[in-house]
């Protein structure tokens, strides 16, 4: 697994509410961060791209992640998966800047950023760690997020 001396120190209670869901309305052009230069990334000799999405509304569930990935279909396009927080929202925050990544043969492309949820009806928000696994063979992303101690 990916370590990261800043991320070890906020990682507490796992959290399972995270969805990647088919790409829809949030993976508008215009909902990806400026300067894109700076808030997309490739792996995987450019077969793997993420972008970090912010669709504006709701304020503290506004942010997403974009990735696009093997399997191909046949015409060439990759699958297009976005990765929200829970129920249609996405994270309040996500710090593309903290994005990481390590590849291993068992499980794929890893990926690891630090980010912040939020539940208002709870009135509740906190800094969270969140990790993604794309494996290119099967097209399968999986998502595990953990709470920092706050």
């Amino acid at each position: 697994m990916i370590k990261h001396g800043v991320l070890l120190s906020l990682l507490a209670a796992p959290v399972t509410a995270q969805q990647v869901l088919p790409c829809d309305w949030q993976a508008r052009a215009d909902a990806i961060v400026e300067p894109w230069d700076k808030h997309t990334r490739t792996f995987a000799n450019g077969d793997v791209r993420v972008a970090l999405l912010d669709v504006i509304e709701p304020t503290l569930g506004s942010y997403y992640l974009l990735v696009l990935s093997p399997p191909y279909d046949e015409v060439g396009g990759r699958q297009c998966q976005v990765i929200g927080f829970d129920g249609g929202v996405g994270f309040t925050f996500l710090e593309f800047d903290t994005l990481i990544a390590d590849y291993s043969a068992e499980r794929g492309l890893e990926l690891q950023m630090l980010g912040r949820i939020a539940a208002p009806e709870y009135d509740f928000t906190n800094g969270m760690n969140l990790w993604v696994t794309i494996n290119q063979s099967s097209g399968e992303i999986t998502t595990f997020m953990e709470l920092g101690n706050e």
